[in-house]
Formats: C-alpha cells, sequence, structure tokens
C-alpha cells in the first residue's frame, strides 16, 4: 500500500467563507499516484471544516445564514469561551455542526463522487492562515 500527504494553506480575506478544494485534491491524488484507495481530507484547525456537497452559491449562503441562527457571532459575550479573551465561540460551534473531516473512495484514479458532490474547505475565525491535510492511502 502507498500513502501520500499533504498540506494544503489557506489565509481567507473574510471570518467566514467556503472554498472549493476539489481540484487541488484532485491534483494531489494526481501526485500520488494511486488508483484505488481513500482520500482524506481535514481541517487542521478547530475552527475550520472540510465538508461534501453542491458548489451552489445559493446553497453557500444557505450555509451562512443557518450557521449563523445556529451560532450567530454577536454578542460576543453571549458564550462563556469567548470570555478568556477570544472572540470565536461561535466558529468552534460551526465547525462542529459542519464536520471535521470528509473521506472519498478513488476507483479508477479518480475521486468517486455522486452527482454535484464537491469538497469544501469551511472556513469560520478566519483572516488569518489555516491548513488542511490531505492524506490518500491505496494502490
Amino acid at each position: 500500500m502507498k500513502t501520500y500527504r499533504k498540506e494544503l494553506w489557506f489565509h481567507t480575506s473574510k471570518r467566514r467563507e467556503f472554498i472549493n478544494i476539489t481540484p487541488q485534491i484532485e491534483d494531489c491524488l494526481k501526485e500520488s499516484g494511486i488508483k484505488e484507495g481513500l482520500v482524506l481530507c481535514n481541517a487542521m484547525h478547530i475552527t475550520a471544516s472540510v465538508f461534501i456537497n453542491d458548489d451552489e452559491r445559493g446553497l453557500h449562503k444557505d450555509f451562512e445564514d443557518w450557521l449563523q441562527g445556529l451560532a450567530p457571532e454577536k454578542p460576543y459575550s453571549h458564550y462563556r469561551h469567548n470570555d478568556s479573551g477570544e472572540d470565536n465561540a461561535d466558529a468552534h460551534l460551526k465547525r462542529t455542526v459542519m464536520g471535521r473531516e470528509t473521506v472519498v473512495a478513488v476507483t479508477n484514479g479518480k475521486l468517486d463522487f455522486g452527482p454535484w458532490e464537491q469538497i469544501f474547505y469551511g472556513e469560520f475565525d478566519g483572516i488569518r492562515r489555516k491548513r488542511v491535510l490531505v492524506k490518500i492511502i491505496g494502490e
């Protein structure tokens, strides 16, 4: 069995963003040379997420609105975590809902997706540099 590891780095310009990282993951898969196996992608920060869904702007706005309704950014005083001097308690909660990671099957050297599926990096406490781990195993 072969393994491959790479870190993808992101520096968002806004506090919350959704970035389609499917092309970067496909590039990693090509670099790995693995034709059959699994791709693991996980956010290496506790206020970011990796998830699979449709690349549709309206849906992304729905995610933003829904997450803000579940865990609004403000008032910061609403969260005990922010008593420590932080202002990102909402981002921790959003990450928990959206998930830490995703796993995709690799078949014939391609990501084995269902219709419309894409891989996204979800940033909930941005405007700084963060990373996603890509780990590919297989033959």
